[in-house]
């Protein structure tokens, strides 16, 4: 067999080669010219064209590997062997050699002959074994294409002895071949360097095999095009032992032509061929060693089945959607070696199968009114949806078959419960029955003692009697019961059952199960299912979703981890019993109860009453219908979730190993007990009655109890607590705040925004936290922070020095202080002194004292002491008319001198004298401060790492005047009063200036000594219209990105 590649051949060998293509490969129907281009026929190139499998999007590849070829060739100077000159263009276009060829000899050529100024100091084994290694790619990104000539002028070599060479160039000289095609740095005979004639791979036609087997159809013809010894190594018959041309367009004449090229070949697809009939026909007198043989879509005569038997070794036969003879005509199928045969979807009237071998059939679908079997090996038997196949016509097929071992015949309307005792009769050995679908079964009297699987999808006569029948079937594994709707009630003890299904039992009541091995159960929209026992040891998952009936739940499952009981609304208080410890899960893990918006009681008081040869005794009592408590002690469960469980008005949960509890929708929980649990976090932020909270969790870690308005009693026993979010709890007092920090000693973060009921002897408790670094007392009635300074004494450094060592060191603080005091009005203008004056909280770096009442002065004093601050917030200061950094007032800097560049920030103003303290300010937030109408910060404020400043909707400022070296961020948002801006910010990115009445000549000003800016907003300013963009950009060059309302 040959398989073309254009790539592959020496000029006269082309030439040969063309013609025998044209001469061996068919012509394609509709096009007489033989043009193996067209992708959308079949083409026989490659004896299996490439074009046959591949899909129409991967035709461009291949035109483009034709260009590729055309640009070699055009590329190539070609030299006549007898004159000399180079070929015609014409030929140089349609002839190409190989692209990596080393040099050959050829008989009658002396063994100093060289092929493209080979090297005659080579030994001709190691030339002759180049010719079946792949060529290695070097690295060189340029190569030339030259005609290969022999060194002896005399020799006697045609035109077919010459091969075409890529020789890579090295050198990277565009003149690197003589006029005789020899290498210019080569010998003075022409011959190439060593390294020249060693570009080979190793590739033995051994290993191409191996890795020619991983590859399909598709690759293997692409692979046919790459050489001589790849196109050999590719039509290897091991490779092509299935002929597959699913729904391909193939001539009887191209598939005949296959079939001679590969008589070898054991299985022929021609599902949607056309002509499937001749096709298979020339398939069965053409290929002897046919084992497999797939066909459809077309019609079949009666012929095909008479010559099967001519298929000696045939084992399997496919046909689907088929007409079989004229469709009214007996078929006979006679075959002594077929052991699989499927007739899916044909068009016949009556089959008769004589296969003493067969052990499967399939007539699924097929319209067919009888089939007579003979095939006493018969295992495996699908008739499903034959709905004209009578009662009788399938006990007749069914029963010739003795050793039948599983049987599908749903959808088949006729059956009985008397052709079903037969075959129980006749068919000892049946595992598998489907007799889904069959309105008129019901299993009484019917014993099928070897059954595994039984599916019984919708068949209306399956009630609870049919469950006596199924008891007998000892061995049953699987069982199905979906949309059987007489079904009441199912009473079962199997030993071996695993699974079973009960999905859309409209009157489906009681559920008892006794089956030790039992694995899955799948009950659903079950809606009359009131009561469930199971006794499994091999059960881990239950899931019993959406039975709003469920009141009675037993079960006795040693292994049973997960429960889910989602939207099971009646369960009651017996529910507790089964998940206890001693109650039949003693392994249970998981358990969720959401939805249940009807659950009366789940109660369960267990008490740990002693230990006996490793088991807990545990003594439990059990409240009346109609409370709203959730009591458990499991030392197993790890999770439970009661989302949505409106009615619960207590949880008390003794549960060890809990580490997770899901509580969202609790809306009516008013007392909780977590003593003792494995909790890590806990949220009760959702529970807004809860008034009394009990925890013992040595590990917990994060407490949210955010809006628990009216708790008042809380024990909060969390050694590891690092964070905890009590905001909201209004009726939180201090005997609660300082029992809680007593406990809790690793609290890093505390949060009691409005908790209007902590005084001061709770925050006087503070001082057993030494790891606080985040107190938000926000929204309190605090008038003064004494408590907090000598809580917080152990942070002092005593002595000047070490509060100076702080301050101008601390750049990167070792500690991360915050302190929230927002919205509290009541504090004196002189609470904030100590931290200035006596040194209180030197490691404190973010205040936030927004929306406060401090004076003018008070801020000043702060602003100007605090020097070890990072991030201040003074959003909504009422009393905060100026932020003038650059007045003397106490303040210890000198007067601002005249600035107006940025040759102000020189290295000795940035590095001052040891006196003058450098701020940390990094981040100020001057929001929504009305009453503010000026802002200097000049460079002698020392604000050398001031990154971000935010003066947005103030909406009285009028001047900015502000100088900072390492300001990145700057917002002027809704500053509507604003008319003077004076930058000198060089590190400036982005500047927001949206709704401000500022002039554009200000603008253009200010951003002139911002060499960095990137981003300035300018949207809604109502003198900066849109054709002032430029010149915008041209005060700033580094501007990237001007947003404004272009308007006119």
């Amino acid at each position: 067999m040959k398989i073309w590649c254009c790539l592959c051949f020496t000029e006269d060998d082309e030439f040969e080669d063309c013609d025998t293509m044209k001469e061996g490969i068919p012509v394609i129907e509709g096009d007489p010219e033989g043009n193996i281009e067209n992708s959308e026929d079949v083409e026989m190139q490659l004896g299996l064209s490439l074009d046959l499998f591949r899909s129409r999007d991967t035709a461009d590849e291949v035109e483009s590997f034709r260009s590729l070829e055309d640009m070699i060739a055009m590329r190539a100077p070609l030299v006549d062997n007898n004159s000399g000159e180079a070929a015609p263009a014409a030929r140089r276009v349609t002839k190409c050699g190989p692209l990596i060829r080393g040099p050959r000899r050829y008989e009658g050529e002396s063994s100093s002959s060289v092929v493209g100024g080979g090297s005659s100091g080579g030994s001709s084994s190691a030339i002759d074994d180049l010719q079946h290694k792949r060529a290695k790619v070097l690295a060189s990104p340029k190569f030339y294409y030259s005609a290969a000539m022999s060194s002896d002028a005399g020799s006697s070599s045609s035109s077919a002895d010459r091969d075409y060479n890529i020789v890579w160039n090295k050198g990277g000289d565009d003149n690197s071949f003589d006029s005789n095609g020899g290498k210019d740095d080569g010998d003075e005979n022409g011959t190439p360097k060593v390294e020249d004639l060693e570009v080979r791979m190793d590739l033995t036609d051994d290993l191409l095999h191996m890795v020619f087997s991983f590859l399909d159809y598709v690759n293997l013809c692409r692979a046919a095009m790459v050489c001589r010894q790849w196109r050999s190594a590719s039509a290897h018959e091991d490779f092509w032992r299935c002929l597959n041309f699913e729904s391909r367009k193939i001539s009887v004449e191209q598939f005949e032509d296959v079939c001679h090229r590969y008589p070898n070949a054991t299985e022929v697809n021609i599902f949607g061929a056309p002509a499937i009939h001749l096709l298979v026909m020339r398939a069965i007198s053409s290929l002897r060693n046919l084992e497999a043989l797939t066909l459809g879509r077309g019609q079949l005569g009666d012929t095909f089945f008479h010559a099967l038997a001519d298929c000696q070794l045939l084992k399997s036969l496919v046909v689907n959607d088929s007409t079989l003879g004229n469709g009214i005509q007996e078929i006979p199928i006679n075959h002594d070696q077929l052991r699989h045969l499927e007739l899916i979807k044909c068009r016949v009237m009556r089959v008769s199968i004589r296969c003493p071998q067969l052990q499967q059939l399939s007539l699924k679908r097929s319209n067919m009114a009888q089939a007579v079997l003979n095939c006493p090996l018969l295992c495996l038997l699908d008739i499903a949806s034959c709905h004209k196949l009578s009662d009788a016509a399938i006990r007749l097929a069914a029963t010739s078959c003795p050793l039948l071992e599983s049987l599908d015949m749903s959808n088949c309307s006729c059956v009985s419960d008397e052709t079903l005792r037969e075959i129980a009769l006749n068919c000892a050995n049946l595992h598998i029955l489907n007799s889904s679908y069959c309105p008129n079964i019901s299993l009484e009297s019917v014993r099928l003692p070897m059954l595994t699987v039984l599916k019984l999808h919708s068949c209306e006569g399956i009630t609870s009697a049919s469950m006596a029948a199924i008891s007998h079937s000892y061995m049953l594994e699987v069982l199905e019961l979906d949309n059987c709707n007489l079904l009441t009630s199912v009473s079962l003890e199997l030993p071996l059952l695993q699974i079973i299904r009960l999905v859309h039992c409209r009157k489906f009541a009681d559920l008892n199960l006794q089956t030790t091995k039992l694995s899955s159960i799948t009950v659903s929209n079950c809606g009359a299912l009131h009561r469930i026992n199971i006794i499994s040891s091999y059960l881990q998952k239950l899931s019993l979703q959406k039975q709003e009936n469920l009141t009675t739940l037993a079960l006795q499952c040693q292994d049973l981890q997960e429960v889910d009981l989602t939207d099971c609304e009646s369960l009651t208080n017996s529910i507790c019993e089964v998940f206890s410890d001693g109650g039949g899960c003693p392994m249970l893990k998981s358990l969720v109860l959401d939805n249940c918006e009807s659950l009366g009681v789940i109660t369960q008081v267990g008490e740990l009453w002693g230990f006996d040869g490793g088991k807990a005794w545990v003594r439990s009592s059990y409240f009346g219908q109609g409370l709203t408590t959730v009591q458990f002690f499991s030392t197993s469960l790890v999770g439970l979730s009661l989302v949505g469980c409106r009615a619960i008005t207590s949880l008390e949960l003794k549960c060890p190993c809990l580490e997770k509890v899901y509580l969202d929708g609790c809306d009516h929980l008013e007392r909780a007990s977590f003593s003792p649990v494995a909790l890590q976090s806990l949220n009760l932020g959702i529970c807004p009655k809860l008034n009394t909270l009990s925890i013992e969790a040595l590990h917990m870690v994060v407490l949210e109890l955010k809006g628990c308005g009216v708790l008042s009693e809380a024990s909060i026993n969390c050694p590891l607590l690092t964070s905890l979010d009590a905001s909201f709890c209004s009726q939180l007092k201090d005997d609660c705040l300082s029992a809680t920090t007593s406990s809790c000693p690793l609290i890093e973060s505390l949060i009691l925004m409005s908790c209007p009921s902590v005084g001061s002897d709770g925050l006087y408790s503070l001082r057993s936290l030494p790891n606080l670094t985040m107190l938000d007392l926000s929204y309190t009635f605090l008038t003064n922070l004494q408590p907090i300074f000598e809580s917080c004494s152990q942070l002092k450094f005593y002595g000047s020095y070490a509060a100076l060592f702080l301050a101008s060191f601390l750049i990167f603080p070792l500690f991360w202080k915050v302190l929230k005091l927002q919205a509290c009005k009541y504090l004196a203008d002189s609470s904030l002194e100590p931290l200035y004056k006596e040194g209180s909280l030197p490691a404190l770096q973010e205040l936030d004292l927004s929306y406060g009442t401090l004076c003018q002065s008070a801020i000043e004093e702060l602003l100007a002491y605090c020097t070890h601050l990072t991030h201040v917030s003074l959003n909504g200061c009422i009393n905060m008319h100026d932020l003038n950094w650059g007045s003397t007032g106490g303040l210890p800097f000198e007067p601002p001198s005249v600035y107006s560049s940025y040759a102000n920030f020189s290295h000795e103003n940035i590095h001052g004298s040891a006196e003058q303290r450098n701020r940390l300010l990094q981040n100020l937030n001057c929001v929504g401060c009305q009453n503010i109408r000026k802002v200097l910060i000049p460079p002698q404020a020392r604000c050398f790492h001031l990154s971000s400043l935010n003066l947005s909707l103030s909406g009285n400022l009028k001047e900015v005047d502000v100088a900072c070296f390492n300001l990145c961020f700057l917002n002027l948002s809704n500053c509507i009063s604003l008319e003077i801006l004076k930058l000198a910010c060089p590190k400036l990115t982005s500047l927001f200036l949206q709704s401000c009445n500022i002039d554009e000549e200000a603008v253009e000003t200010a951003i002139s000594q911002c060499s960095m800016l990137e981003t300035l907003d300018v949207r809604f300013c109502p003198k900066i219209c849109s054709i002032s963009m430029g010149r915008l950009r041209a005060a700033c060059p580094s501007l990237k990105r001007i947003f404004s309302s272009l308007t006119p």
